[in-house]
């Protein structure tokens, strides 16, 4: 029903926050501590400048405490609203009210962004609202959901694949219709894709409503770190104009991904929003309570510890609310499985923005019974320099592990004195996260994200070539760790591309060989490039798109992948190490550390080799893996594959041509010998199998069905 309908309105609740449908109509209910006037404004149509019906809110019976509330009957979901405030214009005191702008609801479940909306700075609608987004009316109960639940996988058995909704299929060769490419129902179409790869985790980039055109002029915002909203989908992913549609056809997209096995992770982003710095527009927070919902100095200005122009209040009571409720909102009403915090660590800052010991929102988090069994994945480090990784808060929480990412990259690419620490990165960084005990994938390792280098690029490019960003190449890492195998882009050099793909191979080897939870970005598994671009935020475009036709063209790096993750699907520490911390995984695991001579490792500056056997936990299974970074070959001495009994098998050697660089292991070939020639900068994997009991027991009696990392 619209607003032009809409029957008398009463004094309401101030409980729950936000637009809550009840028989008969809604009560809504906003924090707006210093407010001195509210009128709730109701729409027809997102388009509609004038409202239908203004409530001015009485502070004598519509205000209880810091909340304005009102019940509106005769309305439903659909209804489009938004809020004016007024209020003191004083920013030094955190004030900066502004009766001609139309406020987001900042409990609003859906929101509807018009076609001719555009972001003004200094303002948001000012007057103009027309082209000022609304919040949406939503009944978080109205869908059916066919008895789907968060599948709970242990952290165990994840893979994790990073992608962007929209990147996903929005390219032509993605073979969709337009109304669905780059949308929630494009990517419902390739999930039988994410399943042949192995794939038992998605994690979806933000989804959270975000300003498309917070971005350099001209460009729009593809990433999507802007948030507008902490509890609507965005509507720019979805085919339908209908906000209510769009968070049905998100929920969609999840039933289907549970129904393939696969978990939804979303990376979040709760350290800052949309609105920028003071001259940015005021879509929301500002307007209502600007020094509750940002940290800032003393002056009024505000505390930038994201690189985004402010920095979200997380530990004040009212913002850790806000928090809370949204992540339960996406567990509860859209089954999603985890969170992945984007600059988590700045929710470990106080109100001055220093770091605190015991940061509330955090162990609100930790703690709270709606999210147990939810992952929660932080990226540890933020863009004011704290950097927090294997010293986390809590006792859920994974993280990305940035260390395996630059001492991995490093040393594939040949710099010394390394050999020691990347020995850690493969057997889930003890060094890191064993004083925690902590299960082994604390750890989540990964080698490229969105934000960097693609692996293609890791290999072609010394360094970044960000022009198209309109930026003169001064945005984006200087700091890659990358090389481009002796020509800097495209060639044609046989040697150099020879040369780039065995890196390419040895880098994946390397993360899904590893312990701890491993994370692909989307399209390395095939080759995606973005020609040198470390910083695509802002290139909605098929530069950061998934170009289909790279898995036919690279269809041998994508067999490569396949069947390393195959391997970690039948590993034996799925099997039997449901219980066991870090560091009593690695003390029972039998772990020998080589040189090219058995149990002579050589830890020193020039090394940039070493090998590793490791036998399972139930002494059934064996695994050698021999790391050459150097330029030249190695003759690396073999130790006994099984007490002199058995013969090692090839399984990986990144020096072969495929199909050899790895091979199905009921065909790994045996090993005449007691030393084996690995090739420069190569990557090699044994095997020795089970006893034909032990493997008899795993219902396969005629091939090794465990591996142990």
């Amino acid at each position: 029903m619209t607003s032009s309908a809409a029957a008398l309105s009463s004094p309401g609740s101030s409980a729950p926050l936000g637009a809550t449908v009840s028989e008969g109509g809604v009560n809504f209910s906003l924090y707006a501590r210093r407010a001195t006037a509210v009128e709730l404004c109701l729409f027809d149509r997102v388009g509609d400048a004038v409202p239908s019906r203004r409530i001015a809110l009485d502070s004598a019976q519509h205000r209880t405490g810091d909340y304005w509330h009102c019940r509106v009957e005769g309305i439903s979901p659909g209804q489009h609203y938004g809020w004016r405030v007024e209020g003191p214009q004083q920013p030094q005191l955190g004030l900066r009210f502004d009766p001609a702008n139309l406020l987001l609801d900042p409990h609003g479940l859906a929101l509807a962004m018009p076609p001719g909306y555009r972001r003004a700075p200094g303002r948001s609608s000012a007057g103009d609202w027309g082209t000022a987004m609304k919040s949406v009316v939503a009944d978080p109960l109205a869908y059916d959901w066919e008895g789907d639940r968060p599948l709970h996988r242990p952290a165990r058995e994840t893979v994790i694949y990073e992608l962007h909704v929209r990147g996903f299929t929005a390219h032509p060769s993605a073979g969709l219709p337009a109304e669905q490419a780059g949308t929630y129902r494009g990517l419902i179409s390739k999930i039988p894709y994410l399943q042949d790869l192995g794939i038992t985790a998605v994690e979806l980039l933000p989804v959270f409503a975000f300003d498309p055109l917070a971005a350099p002029s001209g460009q729009r915002n593809y990433w999507g770190y802007q948030p507008l909203s902490f509890f609507a989908p965005h509507p720019g992913y979805a085919c339908s104009d209908d906000p209510l549609a769009v968070i049905d056809e998100f929920r969609d997209l999840v039933k289907a991904l549970h129904r393939a096995g696969i978990e939804v992770i979303l990376d979040v982003v709760f350290n800052h929003t949309a609105e920028g710095d003071a001259e940015g527009p005021a879509f929301c927070f500002r307007g209502l309570a600007d020094g509750d919902y940002y940290l800032q100095a003393g002056d009024g200005s505000y505390i930038d510890d994201t690189g985004c122009g402010n920095t979200f209040n997380a530990n004040h009571p009212v913002v850790r609310r806000l928090i809370r409720e949204s992540l339960r909102h996406w567990v509860q009403h859209l089954h999603v499985d985890g969170f992945r915090f984007d600059l988590a660590s700045v929710l470990d800052r106080d109100q001055n923005g220093k770091p605190t010991p015991l940061s509330p929102i955090l162990w609100d988090i930790d703690t709270d019974p709606v999210l147990a069994g939810t992952k929660l994945i932080a990226e540890a480090w933020d863009a004011a320099g704290l950097y927090q990784v294997g010293s986390f808060v809590g006792d859920n929480w994974q993280e990305w592990n940035g260390r395996f990412r630059d001492d991995v990259r490093r040393f594939i690419k040949g710099d010394g004195g390394l050999a020691a620490s990347v020995s850690q990165r493969l057997i889930g960084s003890p060094d890191i996260y064993g004083h925690k005990q902590r299960e082994a994938e604390a750890s989540v390792n990964f080698i490229t994200c969105h934000d960097g280098f693609t692996l293609a690029d890791l290999v072609s490019y010394d360094g970044k070539h960000n022009e198209a960003n309109g930026e003169a190449n001064r945005d984006g890492s200087d700091d890659n760790a990358s090389w481009n195998c002796g020509v800097e882009g495209p060639t044609q050099d046989a040697g150099v591309l020879a040369l780039r793909a065995r890196q390419s191979r040895n880098l994946l080897a390397f993360l899904l060989l590893s312990i701890g939870t491993p994370m692909l970005a989307m399209g390395d598994e095939i080759g995606r490039s973005q020609q040198g671009n470390n910083n695509a935020y802002a290139q909605d475009s098929p530069l950061s798109w998934l170009d289909w036709t790279l898995l036919e063209r690279n269809a041998d790096l994508h067999r490569f992948v396949r069947e390393l993750i195959a391997y970690r699907r039948r590993r034996d520490v799925v099997i039997n190490a449901r219980s066991l911390s870090l560091c009593d995984l690695v003390q029972r695991h039998q772990l020998s550390w080589h040189g090219v001579e058995p149990n002579q490792p050589d830890w020193s500056e020039a090394s940039r080799s070493f090998a590793v056997t490791i036998t399972s936990i139930d002494h059934q299974f064996r695994w050698h893996a021999m790391v050459n970074a150097w330029w030249e070959p190695l003759s690396f001495r073999l130790p006994a594959a099984d007490g002199g009994q058995q013969s090692w098998h090839r399984w990986i050697d990144t020096s072969r041509a495929s199909p050899e660089d790895i091979v199905p292991w009921l065909d790994a070939p045996a090993l005449e010998g007691d030393t084996y020639t690995v090739g420069p900068r190569s990557i090699v994997a044994l095997i020795v199998g089970l006893s034909p009991a032990a493997a008899a027991a795993d219902g396969h009696p005629d091939r090794p069905a465990a591996g142990p990392a």
